[in-house]
């Protein structure tokens, strides 16, 4: 099989034996194209799998899982908008299947990597879970009683509620989380507040942590925001665990602690959840392409090991 994992920076690809073992990771920087980048990333794609067949002449892949961010419909195999990527209506499914020559399975990215987690990582010994990335974007994969709920594709964009009166987000809405507390709008709230650069929301963090008083601000705003929201999915789903990971979660207990300690300030007779760190790691949605991409071969629970991979330099 063979996964690609398609990110605003990068395309993840990995080549996967009959096994379920990662044989090679390869990484390229996402094309982006305005209003073709579509086209660009099945051309992409294309290209990755000619370099994974001269590399590995033995291995012959029969399938392919792909996932992209953004509105997924994944019974029609299209990218409804990707508001970053500049997508819209676009048939993944159908053009990468006839690019490609094997079949491929279309699905969302952070789906994908929840399944990874549900199946192999932090979230596998719970059945009511909601699994949240957060880096350039925010979005969750939501299971109820051991199933992927989609909502014909809606479900879990959790980025796109409100939570604040500003700032205006990509997708046209005023204070989605997404605006507020992603790894990318940290370090961007933090330059506009403080008129510093700053490589992303790591240097944010570090400087909050310095006692820059800006950073602190915003650092707490996007603690706020998240618990805020938090609470009203503990309301309405009443998950026993949220896993969280992306970019951001890499802050590790300078995000979780106070977190819980705010989430914990706005529940009252509701649920608490377990909060943990997603485990699989930045290949948690390749793996779980590649999952998708084994079930249409109809193979049960092939089990990726997410451990040591080799990956080719770009």
């Amino acid at each position: 099989m063979v996964a690609f994992d398609v990110g605003g920076t990068d395309v993840k690809a990995a080549l996967v034996d009959e096994t379920g073992r990662i044989v090679e990771l390869l990484r390229r920087p996402t094309p982006l194209d305005g209003e073709r980048t579509g086209d660009a990333v099945i051309a992409a794609t294309v290209a990755l799998l000619d370099d994974f067949r001269r590399a590995h002449p033995e291995i012959r892949p029969m399938a392919a899982g792909l996932v992209v961010p953004g509105h997924v419909d994944e019974a029609r195999g299209v990218g409804v908008l990707a508001e970053n990527l500049g997508w819209r209506e676009y048939p993944f499914r159908d053009l990468a299947t006839q690019s490609l020559g094997i079949p491929v399975s279309f699905s969302h990215d952070v789906r994908a990597a929840g399944e990874a987690e549900y199946r192999l990582g932090a979230a596998k010994d719970f059945r009511d879970v909601v699994v949240i990335a957060i880096g350039t974007g925010i979005a969750g994969a939501i299971f109820i009683d051991g199933t992927l709920f989609t909502g014909g594709g809606m479900a879990g964009e959790i980025g796109h509620s409100r939570v604040a009166d500003g700032p205006e987000c990509a997708c046209g809405g005023r204070g989605c989380l997404e605006a507020v507390a992603s790894a990318a709008a940290i370090a961007r709230r933090y330059t506009a507040l403080s008129g510093v650069p700053v490589a992303g929301s790591r240097e944010v963090l570090e400087r909050a942590r310095a006692g820059d008083p800006a950073a602190g601000r915003i650092w707490d705003s996007a603690l706020d925001a998240l618990a805020l929201d938090l609470s009203h999915t503990v309301a309405l789903l009443a998950p026993e665990a949220i896993v969280i990971g992306g970019g951001l979660a890499q802050a590790g207990d300078a995000l979780f602690l106070p977190l819980a300690e705010r989430l914990e300030g706005i529940l009252t007779f509701q649920r608490r959840p377990v909060l943990l760190a997603a485990r699989i790691g930045e290949n948690a949605g390749v793996i779980g392409a590649a999952l998708r991409a084994r079930e249409l071969l109809d193979v049960v629970d092939p089990g990726p090991d997410p451990a040591p991979v080799r990956e080719r330099a770009r």
